[in-house]
């Protein structure tokens, strides 16, 4: 089964697995089969890899859980990279070069470019669980990015694409200094996109609620909470929510910016 859920050693069934992985399409990574990764710079974490360019995307996702004390005070991010942290459970404190931020469950920081993110667990001893993210910034002139920290609790809910079931929260501005957005797209039960997408930019999403059926390139794939999506350039896309429980992940997406040929 895995780490996540302290189910290794001796399998008492037949290997199986619900992940799928397709290269430069789509991906379905459940938690059960992922592995911890050893990275520098992370003390007293667990973290698994999510999408990565040998995937075929352009950014890199990560699952992190601080234990104790943990985190990352060497540095994240800085230089060209862009960064991005979501608390999925827990609580932690998070810096921005030298600026200090409480980030609780729901509670997210974006550096850009050029500023340094570091983060420690501060849940009283008990674990912290992370979404992160990072991207080379693509900037553009006359315009630049800077640091956003908020939570989600605090931001409107909006009707998506003007569906009163299915509403959609903007995390980063809609500003052209930013190249990506971070969005929390969340369905009532019974409730879906109104159409397949099929559109050039590319997602890295984790489900934080509740069981759909989502659409990638017509495959139509069972989900649910704790399970990372991942989908590339122009792979069709599209999903609903089954049960009697809020269907809801966080995606990122990469915007404002032209094709360079």
């Amino acid at each position: 089964m895995g780490y996540l859920n302290n189910q290794i050693g001796y399998p008492n069934d037949i290997l199986t697995s619900r992940a799928i992985i397709k290269k430069d399409n789509y991906a379905i990574i459940p938690p059960n089969g992922v592995v911890c990764n050893i990275i520098p710079g992370f003390t007293d974490c667990n973290v698994t890899i999510l999408s990565t360019p040998k995937l075929g995307a352009s950014f890199v996702d990560y699952l992190v859980t601080l234990q104790n004390e943990g985190g990352n005070m060497a540095g994240f991010g800085g230089g060209k990279i862009e960064c991005f942290v979501y608390v999925i459970e827990g609580s932690m404190i998070a810096y921005s070069d030298n600026e200090e931020h409480n980030l609780t469950q729901g509670g997210y920081l974006y550096c850009p470019a050029g500023v340094t993110m570091r983060f420690k667990n501060n849940n009283k001893g008990q674990p912290s669980k992370l979404f992160l993210y990072k991207r080379v910034y693509e900037p553009t002139e006359g315009h630049k990015a800077h640091v956003v920290c908020s939570n989600v609790n605090n931001l409107p809910k909006i009707n998506y694409e003007g569906m009163h079931n299915v509403h959609l929260q903007d995390l980063l501005p809609k500003d052209l200094g930013f190249d990506m957005n971070m969005h929390i797209l969340t369905f009532q039960p019974g409730a879906s996109h109104g159409y397949i997408e099929t559109h050039y930019q590319e997602h890295g999403a984790y489900i934080l609620s509740g069981a759909g059926m989502y659409n990638l390139d017509n495959d139509w794939v069972p989900v649910k909470k704790e399970d990372y999506i991942f989908m590339a350039s122009y792979a069709l896309q599209a999903g609903y929510a089954v049960g009697d429980q809020e269907f809801s992940y966080i995606y990122s997406k990469d915007c404002n910016r032209d094709i360079e040929l």
